[in-house]
């Protein structure tokens, strides 16, 4: 384009691929990772229009799959603040059992120093793990308001999604892993590198971690949401625009 002598930003460039029918369809998961119909207690959704102030104001929770190379799944369940967008808490295992979604928000846990969570508000889809009487007691017994989605729209757990394609087309997909302790100890150095090293658009070109130990900055985020001009736009792939 430059060559040509066209100037061109970011949201105009969608907006022509968009008119032009050209942006990516988005593709279907080959894993599900979220089971929804089941007779556990499916909580509302308290954080549409919501936006954080502060770290501790709202984590987001998701699972993703892992494919390595014996060609076996493996699972991540990820905590993210949606602040500071630090990965607060995270495991990886060979199933999806409640237990290793609770292992992480066990460890988010660990990160908390007050004693009164009132304020915090726990965000996930409406999976077996997050609706399970042992993660929901967790969160209870902090005292942390517990919000779901309540359809398939991505957009609903946008900040959860993000975080999981990040990861995965930036760093994990790039690495080979045999096994479970191979893939461990790789996502806690993954994780380190993205907390740590890698900005985000979203909080002014900071990293995570600068963020969510200075209380004192106040990120701006140096992009906008295009989401809404496009959103009866049958190829818009909603979670790489938000």
């Amino acid at each position: 384009m430059l060559e040509h002598g066209i100037k061109i930003g970011r949201d105009a460039l969608f907006e022509l691929l968009a008119a032009n029918k050209l942006l990516i369809r988005k593709r279907k998961r080959s894993v599900q990772t979220t089971y929804s119909r089941h007779w556990l207690r499916k909580y509302s959704n308290l954080v549409t229009d919501f936006i954080p102030k502060k770290i501790n104001q709202l984590w987001v929770s998701d699972i993703t799959y892992w494919k390595i190379n014996t060609q076996k799944h493996l699972y991540i369940s990820l905590i993210t603040d949606a602040y500071s967008r630090k990965i607060i808490g995270y495991q990886v295992a060979e199933t999806m059992e409640a237990i290793e979604s609770s292992k992480a928000l066990q460890m988010a846990l660990r990160t908390l120093s007050n004693t009164n969570y009132s304020s915090l508000i726990h965000h996930s889809d409406r999976g077996i793990q997050y609706c399970s009487g042992r993660y929901v007691k967790l969160l209870q017994d902090y005292g942390i308001k517990i919000s779901m989605t309540e359809n398939g729209d991505p957009l609903e757990n946008s900040i959860a999604e993000r975080v999981n394609g990040i990861l995965k087309e930036e760093y994990l997909n790039h690495y080979q892993v045999n096994n479970i302790q191979e893939a461990q100890d790789r996502l806690t150095q993954v994780i380190e590198t993205y907390n740590s090293k890698r900005p985000h658009m979203s909080i002014g070109n900071l990293t995570p971690t600068r963020v969510h130990s200075n209380h004192n900055i106040n990120p701006k985020r140096l992009w906008k949401s295009y989401f809404k001009k496009l959103n009866n736009l049958d190829l818009v792939n909603k979670s790489d625009i938000y």
